[in-house]
């Protein structure tokens, strides 16, 4: 006679476990979600931004003309690793890194 009030006060328990374990499933699926939302919106794009920017800075050739993150125009005269050289007026040589270049501006536009 024990042993059967044993298991069948052990039995509701067991049935409420299981349903806890699917209630916190469905509680972290709105945070999976916002993470997910969250990589495909600001992740994602941010890295194909950062990918295209490393292949403009690599393929910067003498001659061209490029804009800096500063405002600066200029035609880069001289390359190194890092830095490069950018003249921005008849004479005026400015150095600065690669990776403050932001844009390839078309050819014939800094005078």
């Amino acid at each position: 006679m024990f042993i059967s009030s044993a298991f069948a006060q052990t039995a509701p328990a067991a049935a409420a476990a299981e349903g806890g374990m699917m209630s916190s499933l469905t509680g972290m699926l709105p945070l999976v979600l916002m993470f997910v939302v969250l990589y495909f919106v600001m992740i994602r794009p941010q890295m194909k931004r950062q990918k295209e920017h490393r292949a403009m800075v690599e393929a910067l050739t003498k001659g061209d003309d490029v804009a800096t993150a500063g405002g600066i125009l200029g035609r880069v005269v001289d390359l190194d690793e890092q830095f490069l050289f950018i003249e921005i007026a008849a004479g005026v040589k400015v150095q600065i890194q690669r990776s403050a270049v932001v844009q390839v501006l078309p050819k014939g536009t800094v005078k």
